[in-house]
């Protein structure tokens, strides 16, 4: 089984990589259509703006591949951070259609009241509140802190493709799925043991 981390100029591809491969998964970062055709499994890790990001897809020329690994191969794709805000139909940041393999949207964080005081970006340690189960989460329980950092985030118009929220100011969408597609908000790459599961969760799926 071969894992490719895609490559389209913005993310910690190497830090996936390096988590990856401790954990024994066969993987490459790779731009190249021919690799992500091959791929048993994809990650779409990023960082940085949403148009940029889209923008970033077009000009690597693998907009179309990604959609037909995803949408009629039903290839196992899981999005980070910004990977996962590009599975969205289109963000408050900048003009830019995401991928619109949802029915979601991504907004900024917007603060009221006593939360005014809080500070965007979202930054540092918090844990997950279930709202259902996913194979990706195996061994996950609500105690275990993952590593955030973002400004935006993921608006589900679909209750059942969030899997957990995550409270910072208000609820938002932490990890969500639909059928083969996954996301986390968080950085499974940057939050240790944790983290690590989640990674072993998806190189495991079946």
């Amino acid at each position: 089984m071969m894992i490719v981390i895609v490559d389209f100029g913005i993310g910690n591809l190497n830090s996936v990589l390096n988590k990856l491969v401790r954990i024994g998964a066969n993987a490459i970062i790779s731009s190249h259509s021919e690799d992500i055709e091959k791929a048993d499994k994809l990650i779409l890790p990023g960082v940085g703006s949403f148009s940029t990001g889209m923008e970033n897809l077009e000009k690597y020329n693998i907009l179309s591949v990604l959609d037909k690994k995803v949408n009629l191969d039903k290839t196992p794709i899981l999005g980070i951070c910004l990977g996962m805000q590009l599975f969205s139909e289109r963000s408050e940041e900048g003009e830019a259609k995401g991928l619109g393999w949802l029915s979601a949207e991504t907004k900024r964080f917007r603060f009221e009241g006593n939360n005014k005081r809080l500070k965007i970006p979202h930054m540092g340690w918090n844990t997950l509140n279930f709202r259902r189960d996913s194979k990706l989460l195996k061994g996950i329980t609500s105690e275990d802190s993952f590593y955030f950092v973002h400004s935006f985030h993921f608006v589900s118009h679909t209750e059942h493709n969030v899997i957990t929220n995550t409270c910072y100011g208000y609820d938002f969408a932490s990890v969500i799925q639909k059928d083969n597609i996954y996301g986390t908000q968080f950085h499974p790459e940057k939050s240790h043991a944790s983290g690590l599961k989640i990674l072993r969760n998806f190189v495991e799926l079946t």
